[in-house]
């Protein structure tokens, strides 16, 4: 396996352009019983060949997931609780996925709609912007962020902003996940 492999970088750029599947980043998600997260000598097996591989495990609980969709909310914390979960699978595989591509996700909101936009670790304001439109990029004044934790203390962006954590970031702003962001720009 080529992952496997101690490539710098200029191998890797070389060999790039061939698109070797064995290149790739690799997750093993392992499916357990319910009491199979400790002491399960075939989660340990997996464990060891991924380690070699540099690659990721996550182990789940298909059932006990099955379980925890058709809960609601209150039901679902108790449930999870009880089992000494702290998350359910579904959001320990998203989060692996995103570490294991270096990715990260910004938002924006609005007044009708909230969304999550996802880009590389390390980008900037202005590429974070090219993500909704190619326009935002190209003509990219600024960027109004706040970070995640200070939109929902301060309830929203304008609690926010009264409460001056928002800020004005320029083209050199490394996007930070989890930041709340409105682009100013001119086409």
């Amino acid at each position: 396996m080529l992952r496997a492999l101690d490539l710098s970088a200029e191998e890797k750029a070389a060999i790039r352009y061939l698109s070797f599947l064995t290149l790739k980043p690799t997750m093993y998600i392992a499916n357990v019983n319910e009491d199979g997260f400790e002491n399960n000598p075939y989660l340990d097996q997996v464990r060891e060949i991924a380690a070699k591989e540099g690659s990721v495990v996550v182990p789940v609980c298909a059932a006990v997931e099955a379980d925890i969709a058709e809960l609601d909310d209150e039901e679902r914390d108790e449930f999870m609780q009880e089992l000494g979960l702290e998350e359910p699978g579904l959001n320990r595989v998203i989060r692996a996925g995103y570490k294991l591509l270096n990715l990260q996700t910004y938002f924006t909101a609005g007044v009708k709609e909230v969304r999550a936009w996802t880009i590389p670790v390390g980008a900037t304001a202005p590429q974070a912007a090219g993500k909704i439109h190619t326009d935002f990029e190209k003509g990219f004044i600024r960027a109004q962020t706040i970070s995640f934790e200070d939109f929902i203390t301060y309830k929203g962006e304008q609690g926010a902003k009264e409460a001056g954590k928002m800020r004005a970031e320029g083209k050199d702003y490394i996007v930070k996940d989890g930041d709340v962001m409105n682009f100013l720009f001119n086409v």
